[in-house]
């Protein structure tokens, strides 16, 4: 089909190396130092200004700054050593104390109150408004979540090496999946291990094209988030030459388009963004979207948007379709989603195993599956397959007991069926779908529909909803240590890593959440995405959080059986139909990613992306174009990065100064 097509061009762009070398040195720890003091308060900051994450970014310009300094020590820096300074940066740089950032606001909001949510929210969660309102994280009500997050964090990156650890061996070691988008992650670290010889014949064109995104990224960031953060240091209101996060038409266009949420970013990481994603899939998002527009003015004018109320913006306009239609629409489309991803499974192992069956007739080693899990290639720093399996089970069995210490009245043999049936089960099969055609599969709302259900085992109130609960995902961790290999970097160096990040991220974490808190109340004015964007967050939070609290709550007026059903047929019907014609199936993903999206403000520029890219880099550059697109996207997130922190340390500067009572 198409659809193979597209995603061959992702597969065997880099192949594991027959060495692999020990990435941990004294300069990963300065990296990781650098990174808790200057990127991660940059990506808080940014998160709050603008919404974006700064995660990839932090990660480049963290590589690029230790690059440079190698190259004027005349000395280089090996793929390994960048793979390590890669994964710190992303791992150290995502601050796990915003989230206390969120709670103190959720705690308080108006959604929560209003739904009944708000004085159920246990302490271990969020102190009390009065505490709240001194605006510190260093008071006595403060410690049990700060403790939380703190076990959170340490079971978290030990959990790495558990589960995760072991399917990677399954799949990657014995049954040799190709894991066609781990070598995208594997390219950026190339280029710059390129760019570290200082050798011009070297220097491959991925150097050459993540320069050139380095230079778009700074000169659109100056003007998208310097700017503004700028200002913000001495005006009471920002000025921002792009708006951010969007503009919103919803208003001006209500009479021709009434209950449809129109949006549109300038974001130029969004177009850019179009150029690496699938082309189809960009193209199903697109089509999705127009569907929505054309469909809500219909559901409004038949009585079906209750909800929404002329005069609304593009936030509450969101709000009132979802809980109207599109939570039920969404819930129907992800179960037909779920359905089709693993009948997809199931071809793709059948189909995997005919090619390795071919390719076994001359293989010259011949070796079984069970030689080749016993025996994984020499020198890559692999931990006993025993080992992992212990540290799954000791890491599920913590959250089992933390999570029925702190809410006993949930079922327990719920959580154990989470931990050791549902987790390890959806883990093999996601896993095994990345091996093979670069995506993963989940089924949704299991945790929703189980906490709910559990009402009638006698389980009342919100509490779970914060809980450590074992539900996981582990297919990204899979993904992570093919891509890993694939750089010619020891798994040992991980652990190494692991043992270095951890304490810098809990001192850095608290000590900048504190720090951007006592700045201006959040949200507010000074940071304009969580001001404009955080009450819609509440609002879908507490419509979900109230369906366990007993009684009547708008969570279950909003569960609309028709439309689920409708959606569910529409989308298996939909597969079908792509199927039939030939056509490619991710552009049915796509339909499923765009439609009903209330604030679909990055698919038009993401879509011009696409065009953009197949259109004309693509008939300019070839195939080779597929290759190009994904360094530029991670050059031009670099420059975003450096003029980030640039205009962070402008504003904190700024801020210190003007609080000080002389």
């Amino acid at each position: 089909m198409r659809e193979d097509r597209e995603l061959a061009q992702y597969r065997d762009l880099m192949k594991p190396p027959t060495t692999f070398a020990d990435g941990f040195s004294v300069r990963s720890v300065i990296g990781c130092i650098f990174i808790g003091l200057v990127m991660m308060p940059a990506s808080m900051y940014l998160s709050l200004l603008a919404g974006t994450d700064l995660g990839g970014a932090a990660r480049w310009v963290t590589v690029i700054l230790f690059v440079e300094l190698a190259r004027r020590s005349f000395t280089t820096l090996q793929r390994p050593e960048i793979f390590i300074l890669f994964y710190m940066a992303g791992a150290a740089v995502a601050s796990p104390f915003s989230g206390l950032l969120w709670s103190q606001y959720y705690a308080t909001s108006e959604p929560a109150r209003a739904m009944g949510v708000a004085d159920q929210i246990p302490s271990w969660v969020a102190p009390s408004p009065e505490v709240i309102s001194l605006r510190t994280f260093f008071h006595p009500e403060w410690f049990g979540p700060i403790l939380m997050i703190i076990m959170g964090q340490l079971l978290g990156r030990l959990d790495n090496f558990g589960l995760g650890y072991v399917l990677f061996r399954v799949t990657s070691d014995v049954e040799r999946l190709p894991f066609p988008m781990a070598p995208v992650g594997a390219l950026g670290v190339t280029a710059l291990a390129e760019g570290s010889t200082g050798d011009a014949e070297k220097q491959t064109w991925r150097w050459r094209v993540f320069s050139i995104g380095g230079m778009i990224g700074l000169i659109f960031g100056f003007f998208y988030v310097g700017f503004p953060a700028i200002t913000g240091t001495f005006l009471k209101q920002p000025i921002q030459i792009f708006p951010i996060p969007f503009v919103d038409f919803t208003r001006n266009a209500e009479t021709v388009l009434p209950a449809t949420p129109l949006t549109l970013s300038f974001d130029l990481g969004n177009f850019l963004l179009g150029m690496v994603l699938p082309f189809y899939a960009v193209v199903g998002s697109f089509l999705g979207m127009l569907a929505t527009w054309i469909a809500n003015p219909i559901l409004y004018h038949a009585g079906q948007l209750p909800h929404y109320q002329p005069g609304m913006n593009a936030v509450e306009t969101s709000f009132a379709t979802h809980v109207d239609v599109y939570l039920s629409i969404n819930i129907g489309l992800s179960l037909a989603i779920a359905c089709i991803g693993f009948y997809s499974v199931y071809q793709a192992v059948r189909k995997s195993r005919n090619n390795r069956a071919a390719r076994d007739e001359t293989d010259a080693e011949k070796m079984t599956a069970w030689q080749r899990l016993k025996n994984p290639p020499k020198g890559r720093g692999d931990i006993p397959l025993y080992a992992g399996i212990a540290i799954y089970v000791f890491s599920t069995g913590a959250y089992i007991a933390i999570s029925h210490f702190l809410v006993p009245s949930f079922p327990l043999w719920i959580l154990i069926a989470y931990g050791f049936i549902y987790t390890p089960l959806i883990s093999y099969v996601a896993a095994r779908m990345e091996g093979v055609a670069g995506q993963w599969v989940d089924i949704p709302m299991v945790r929703e529909a189980t906490f709910i259900a559990s009402q009638s085992l006698g389980y009342r109130g919100v509490d779970i909803w914060f809980a450590p609960i074992p539900i996981h995902n582990y297919a990204g961790t899979v993904v992570s240590f093919r891509t890993q290999e694939l750089t010619g970097t020891k798994f040992t160096s991980l652990i190494k890593a692991e043992l270095v990040i951890f304490p810098v991220v809990i001192v850095s974490s608290i000590i900048f959440s504190q720090y951007l808190w006592r700045i201006a109340p959040i949200p507010s004015a000074v940071y304009p995405f969580a001001n404009q964007m955080w009450e819609l967050r509440a609002k879908t939070d507490a419509l979900t959080h109230s369906s366990t609290l007993g009684g009547s709550s708008m969570f279950y007026e909003a569960i609309k059986w028709p439309y689920i059903g409708g959606a569910l047929g529409l989308g298996l019907l939909t597969y079908g139909a792509l199927s039939w014609a030939g056509a490619p199936v991710m552009l049915g993903y796509g339909l499923v990613r765009g439609l009903g999206t209330g604030l679909a403000a990055g698919l038009i520029p993401q879509m011009l992306g696409a065009l953009v890219g197949r259109y004309f880099f693509q008939k300019k550059f070839g195939l080779q174009w597929q290759q190009y697109a994904p360094v530029l996207l991670a050059g031009f997130s670099c420059g975003i990065g450096l003029v980030s922190m640039f205009s962070l340390g402008l504003v904190l500067i700024s801020k210190a100064v003007f609080q000080l009572p002389y």
